[in-house]
């Protein structure tokens, strides 16, 4: 279901199967909110995936790092691994017992801001699903694994398509080319809104990042 990811001091990873790694020269600092701990950041996770469902007690989270054995699924504080990605596996209350899910990322810069990613994800999943903006099997298929002989149904949480990939910024902030400041920091403000927002307020972390990026070209340009 998984693969092991080798690190510098030796430690792996057991990395979800089909999931993509991000190059560690592309990773960011997380835009979002960081005032939980590393410790609450992680134990967040666990309780997120419960409150999405995760059957109580099946949450396991994988880092590079050694973890505490009294606290399984929070690694050591003062480890500090290269390989910063977490990985949380969990089976589902009305799934078959062996099915095993899971959600990742290694976007961000450290272990803590990679936490509170999938914590903030699992979150958002759940609310919407409350809302009826998708269905519960949507959101099952994102984190299935998939079986030993094929891909993988759905990218983790973080991935982006090779199309956005190639627009730029103008088409992202939907601008026409040389658009002065005012009309692309409205963009911006105007593209928030319809993206949900700030990752604080449940918005993608990936999208404001993207349209982040969009705006700061634009105007360098100036």
């Amino acid at each position: 279901m998984s693969s092991a990811q080798g690190t510098d001091d030796g430690r792996e990873i057991d990395w979800p199967r089909g999931h993509d790694r991000t190059d560690p020269a592309e990773r960011e600092p997380y835009p979002g909110d960081l005032s939980p701990t590393r410790k609450e950041s992680f134990q967040s996770i666990v309780d997120e995936l419960e409150a999405w469902e995760a059957t109580e007690g099946s949450v396991r989270i994988e880092t590079a790092s050694q973890h505490y054995v009294d606290r399984p699924n929070i690694p050591h504080q003062h480890d500090k691994p290269d390989d910063v990605g977490v990985a949380a596996y969990f089976r589902r209350e009305g799934e078959a017992a062996d099915e095993e899910f899971a959600v990742s990322c290694d976007c961000w810069e450290t272990q803590r801001e990679n936490a509170r990613a999938i914590a903030l994800w699992a979150r958002r999943q759940r609310l919407a699903e409350r809302c009826g903006v998708q269905t519960a099997a949507d959101t099952v298929e994102t984190a299935r694994l998939p079986p030993a002989d094929s891909e993988a149904i759905a990218a983790p949480p973080a991935s982006s398509s090779e199309d956005e990939l190639d627009q730029e910024p103008h088409e992202i902030l939907e601008v026409a080319p040389g658009a002065p400041d005012e009309i692309v920091t409205a963009a911006f403000k105007a593209q928030l809104r319809d993206h949900e927002g700030h990752p604080d307020t449940g918005g993608s972390s990936r999208r404001f990042q993207k349209l982040k990026r969009a705006r700061d070209e634009l105007l360098s340009e100036k």
